[in-house]
């Protein structure tokens, strides 16, 4: 039985984009937040789709997701003043029998449906988990300009989306967030200041987010 509820988080202002509305740009046969849509609509995991994002983009994503026959579409809502606050508007609408809440940039709408699938089931065994794949640069720590560390590259990820909870330890963070006036930019950052236990699961590098205009050409040639 599906028992996830994702919320779409694109209720940015895309200030790299060049003021382009980088949700609704078109891509592959659809648009950024079509391929993004269908993507969880072909889930069997996944209950309900919940989209956070400006009230301007309401009856453009309503009618994409009618083109597209997504039917697990259920709440467009409007964002809050950072990341956080618009997935807390998210939240509201959570439907009460879902067990799990996935949260995922609207702008990464190249993500597989088996890592959707892949990520939710190790939130099952761990309680939290988020999709990312092995840094393949060396980093280093800087600071003032000059290198202080170079940390093992083998511990290090890059973190992507969607990241799923357990619904009890989810809210369970964001009343710690609230009570002590904290904001995250990062949901597995929010688990875990309560102590939660995140599993990394294993992604791809082709599930990138869409933040400048060369990344529309990337995901083109990427879906092709």
């Amino acid at each position: 039985m599906p028992d996830t509820s994702v919320i779409l988080v694109c209720a940015g202002n895309a200030s790299r984009m060049g003021g382009v509305n980088k949700i609704l740009m078109p891509l592959k046969h659809s648009t950024v937040i079509g391929v993004c849509m269908s993507a969880f609509q072909n889930c069997s995991d996944i209950a309900e789709i919940i989209i956070v994002t400006k009230p301007e983009n309401f009856e453009p994503i309503r009618k994409i997701a009618d083109e597209l026959h997504i039917s697990k579409l259920t709440h467009l809502t409007e964002g809050g003043e950072t990341r956080q606050k618009s997935v807390m508007q998210g939240l509201k609408l959570v439907s009460k029998d879902s067990e799990y809440i996935a949260v995922h940039d609207g702008a990464r709408p190249l993500v597989k449906t088996e890592h959707i699938s892949s990520v939710i089931h190790d939130a099952r065994v761990f309680g939290g988990a988020a999709l990312g794949v092995p840094v393949k640069d060396t980093i280093k720590v800087v600071d003032g300009g000059l290198i202080t560390d170079t940390p093992p590259r083998a511990s290090l990820y890059i973190t992507q989306t969607p990241q799923v909870f357990r619904k009890r330890l989810y809210f369970e963070a964001v009343d710690f967030a609230l009570e002590h006036n904290l904001d995250f930019t990062d949901d597995c950052q929010l688990v875990e200041a309560v102590g939660g236990k995140i599993y990394m699961t294993q992604g791809d590098y082709t599930n990138i987010k869409i933040t400048t205009p060369e990344d529309i050409q990337i995901a083109e040639v990427l879906l092709s």
